[in-house]
């Protein structure tokens, strides 16, 4: 693929965002569920072109992990387009509305944000997830996959050119580069006057990558260095459960823990059950945690600041609810943060004193994702502060524009 045909496809979908913006909510609807239902139908198929993805696949666990998909995986993206084709249609909603002094009718409504650009690695499951969430939002989605699920890409790409097809739809709504080579995705990165929003869904190495090449402007889906912290008043049978889902029911996605915050109060029971609760996980701990548990290796500064993404986590003995939020504000990467405490008190100041896109309190990390707060499913997780924070679902893909309406008024 040149860097012409890049343009070339840009402009194709460009011109279908404007097309999905005007098109029924009827209309946007049916073709997410004909989507759903068609995926559902091929399973097999999809299934025997990721295989061969997969054994190709010569990267880290995480990696394999998040390039994998399986009949159960594919069962959950079926059901999130089934749940993401009967969300309320977010355009045209008012957000406000008034009159002014002067009689002036004036009112911001929701719209398309128009083309929504997602460069993403390995993760076909993003492929849908975005594909139906920009549909639904009346926006086009323009993806740039990598070259590792390149083949898997393009076969679910297939089923929503097929369905648009159908509806007499174009198909650029739905477009993926050809190209996977470096040079076009900094050219991607680079289409200014096509890419409405760009968001990356990878690792440090494509954040960097983005934040170098971007003209665009982007959404911030980080890195998830994410805390759970058991207070002094924790019931410690449900910290145990919500640290081990937290850390352990799929340790290579973002909302997994990587750092663990216990108080001193709990630390002589807590600390030595952590062989019991994460069996097979490495535990990295400061000087107190080594001290009670004898299977702990020494933690680094940097330790406490990485994301592993496998069974590795930090561990931090805490004196106090201060210190676990100001450990919080160091090392976090304004993901997600969980409190497992009895305590209203501590509760609340967890709510209001961390800075993060999401705050749990008495839960795992795990749920912050779209599809487990209702939004069906999500097109990444931002951890700005600026247009969204958090998972973003349909609202999080439009804007809104003002609205004013008079009667002859001039100025």
């Amino acid at each position: 693929m040149t860097l012409a045909s890049l343009h070339v496809q840009a402009n194709d979908v460009r011109a279908a965002a404007r097309v999905m913006a005007t098109t029924d909510d009827q209309v946007r609807r049916d073709v997410v569920s004909m989507v759903a239902d068609r995926l559902a139908q091929r399973v097999d198929a999809i299934l025997a072109v990721n295989a061969a993805e997969v054994a190709a696949y010569d990267g880290e666990a995480a990696g394999l992990d998040r390039l994998t998909l399986t009949a159960a995986r594919i069962e959950g993206i079926v059901s999130a387009l089934r749940a993401i084709a009967t969300l309320d249609d977010p355009l045209g909603e008012v957000v406000e509305s008034g009159r002014r002094p002067n009689g002036l009718e004036v009112s911001r409504v929701r719209v398309p944000l128009g083309v929504v650009g997602v460069i993403y690695e390995n993760r076909p499951n993003v492929t849908m997830d975005v594909a139906a969430l920009c549909l639904r939002s009346g926006n086009a989605a323009f993806l740039r996959g990598s070259s590792t699920a390149q083949q898997t890409n393009l076969a679910l790409v297939s089923i929503w050119h097929e369905v648009l097809r159908e509806f007499a739809l174009p198909t650029a709504a739905v477009s993926l580069v050809a190209d996977t080579s470096h040079e076009t995705a900094a050219a991607f990165m680079g289409l200014v006057g096509t890419i409405d929003c760009l968001i990356p869904r990878g690792g440090p190495r494509l954040i960097a990558a983005m934040r170098e090449h971007a003209r665009v402007p982007y959404v911030l889906d980080g890195d998830g260095n994410c805390h759970v912290y058991v207070d002094s008043d924790a019931d410690l049978s449900m910290a145990a459960e919500i640290v081990r889902n937290a850390k352990m029911s799929r340790p290579g996605v973002c909302n997994a823990a990587e750092s663990l915050l216990v108080h001193a109060a709990i630390a002589d029971s807590f600390i030595p059950a952590l062989t019991t609760i994460l069996p097979g996980v490495e535990i990295r701990g400061d000087e107190a945690v080594c001290a009670r548990l004898q299977t702990a290796t020494p933690a680094t500064p940097e330790d406490f600041a990485t994301e592993f993404l496998g069974p590795i986590i930090s561990v931090a003995v805490v004196g106090s609810i201060d210190e676990a939020i100001a450990h919080v504000a160091q090392f976090g990467t304004g993901h997600s943060e969980a409190i497992v405490s009895r305590d209203p008190v501590a509760q609340q100041r967890w709510i209001r004193e961390v800075d993060a896109a999401a705050v749990v309190v008495n839960a795992s990390t795990r749920f912050i994702d779209g599809g487990e707060l209702g939004l069906g499913g999500e097109v990444g997780i931002s951890t700005q502060k600026l247009h969204a924070r958090g998972p973003m679902g349909l609202k999080e893909l439009t804007c809104v524009k003002w609205v004013v309406v008079g009667k002859g008024h001039v100025r």
